[in-house]
């Protein structure tokens, strides 16, 4: 008898370590792949420029084909960055930046909607490289935001002023300059195997812009207040920008001139600042996680201190832990402000995931204030944010347009709201176009994949298409969900 037991429990403990070796991935209640196929969709309805022939949003047609003209430059391209039909170029280097590190941190995983990443990233890089074209010069914005809010009208039908803003020596905009230069560096990362010789033009001009950026120093805001303000107006000041920009022309080139800068200038360019917000405006908890990678994964021992601001900044996320500044939502969401907060929720899930690898990657884990926060933890705060913005939550609501079975139906978004030029060929001129914004008429476009500013700090939300707070799209949010939805689609066996 003792031994037909023995036999059982060597059978039952071969039997149990078999299967372990088999690993399942969990179920999950959303469809990230379907999500990332749609966060990306969503760039080509903000095509401005010539659209080509694949062109998978068919609603929208050409735009702005002479944009530039005025100044006998070519500024065709690029994307409006919201609701709106305006080429801000701040916010869209940020774009760029940030689907590009989405991409390098998991475009491994990304399998068919890879290509779809790429695409969208160079739609933008062709734009800015451009727009850099002239040494000490970025043409950093295309048309009057003033005027351009004062029409409701279709890209397609745009007759407003498109006025060219640039920086130079002259009128410096280090944040602008700072933020491009990233952006260039990050992509030519992202096509240094698929495309080498475009990958090579876009990292000289990264290291052209930044010495730039960092030789002619001023705020963007201060010489070109009357049109960057208060839509794009730098509130963190620049020095943010130049330490960013400085992490991602280092790890683009592994040239020690840029670890140097790093080291001599990380305390003056305010790596110490406890800012815990992380967006197109403020960089510098994503240039402490891109940073702290250089330590954590490639044993740069002179730059330990960043694993301890990144902790500094993750520590200040985590619910519960004793230097948290986070505010929670009842039903759950991180909440920052009011005004477009989900791009706010969307930036900070990606830095856990990516520092959550980094953590794996060497084995480490945060310590805050004495509770320990493994890598998985901060996996399952992001995976509950994203969760959230799909569906989980007290609306009951997915905050991506196309996605899931209710989402909203009244966007702050021009093209959305008015009908197509193939539904109503007419021109609908700039103060008629009002008549839709006004109507409580669901979009006639869909804008599959845009992800809207989302409720408000008690989880409600209004689906009205005036409230742009809550109702706007921006490309800067869906940027970095990119990677975070690869993350998940990736973990939950999805592609």
């Amino acid at each position: 008898m003792a031994s037909s037991l023995h036999h059982l429990l060597l059978l039952l403990l071969t039997v149990s370590a078999a299967t372990a070796t088999v690993r399942h991935p969990p179920t999950a209640a959303h469809n990230y792949h379907e999500a990332l196929t749609k966060s990306i969709l969503f760039y080509e309805g903000q095509r401005s420029g010539k659209l080509p022939p694949n062109q998978r949003i068919s609603w929208r047609k050409d735009s702005g084909l002479s944009d530039g003209s005025s100044m006998h430059v070519d500024l065709v391209g690029g994307y409006y960055d919201a609701g709106d039909n305006i080429n801000f170029g701040f916010p869209m280097a940020f774009t760029t930046t940030m689907l590009s590190w989405s991409v390098l941190e998991f475009g491994g995983v990304m399998k068919s909607e890879l290509g779809n990443a790429k695409t969208a990233i160079r739609w933008a890089t062709d734009y800015l490289l451009k727009a850099t074209a002239q040494p000490d010069t970025i043409y950093v914005q295309v048309g009057d935001a003033n005027k351009d809010h004062a029409c409701w009208e279709r890209p397609e039908d745009m007759d407003t002023q498109r006025t060219l803003i640039k920086i130079d020596r002259n009128n410096p905009g280090t944040e602008v300059a700072a933020e491009t230069a990233a952006a260039l560096a990050s992509a030519s990362l992202v096509f240094r195997k698929s495309d080498p010789n475009y990958s090579k033009v876009l990292l000289n001009r990264a290291i052209r812009v930044f010495a730039f950026a960092d030789k002619y120093r001023g705020s963007y805001s201060d010489g070109l207040k009357s049109y960057v303000c208060p839509f794009y107006c730098s509130y963190s000041g620049y020095q943010d920008e130049l330490l960013w920009g400085a992490a991602w022309l280092q790890k683009a080139t592994r040239s020690p001139a840029y670890l140097n800068y790093i080291q001599a200038n990380g305390q003056t360019l305010g790596v110490n600042e406890n800012d815990n917000t992380f967006s197109w405006d403020n960089k510098h908890a994503g240039a402490k996680i891109l940073v702290s990678k250089m330590f954590l994964v490639q044993k740069v021992q002179s730059l330990h201190d960043y694993k301890d601001h990144a902790d500094s900044f993750i520590c200040s996320l985590v619910p519960g832990a004793p230097s948290s500044q986070t505010q929670y939502t009842p039903g759950g969401l991180l909440f920052k402000m009011d005004d477009s907060n989900l791009q706010y929720v969307t930036s900070t899930t990606f830095l856990l995931v990516t520092y959550a690898k980094y953590l794996t990657q060497s084995r480490k884990f945060v310590s805050c204030g004495g509770t320990i926060v493994t890598p998985r933890r901060l996996r399952t705060i992001a995976k509950k944010q994203v969760d959230y913005l799909l569906g989980d939550n007290p609306m009951r609501m997915s905050f991506m347009v196309g996605y899931g079975p209710r989402y909203p139906q009244r966007i702050h978004h021009r093209g959305s709201s008015l009908p197509s030029v193939s539904a109503h060929p007419a021109k609908i001129d700039c103060g008629s176009g009002f008549n839709f914004m006004h109507s409580e008429t669901p979009d006639p476009n869909i804008l599959v994949g845009a992800v809207v500013g989302g409720p408000d700090e008690h989880d409600h939300y209004t689906d009205e298409r005036s409230d742009y707070f809550q109702a706007e799209p921006a490309t800067y949010t869906n940027a970095p969900l990119v990677g975070t939805l690869a993350y998940l689609a990736h973990s939950f066996g999805q592609i």
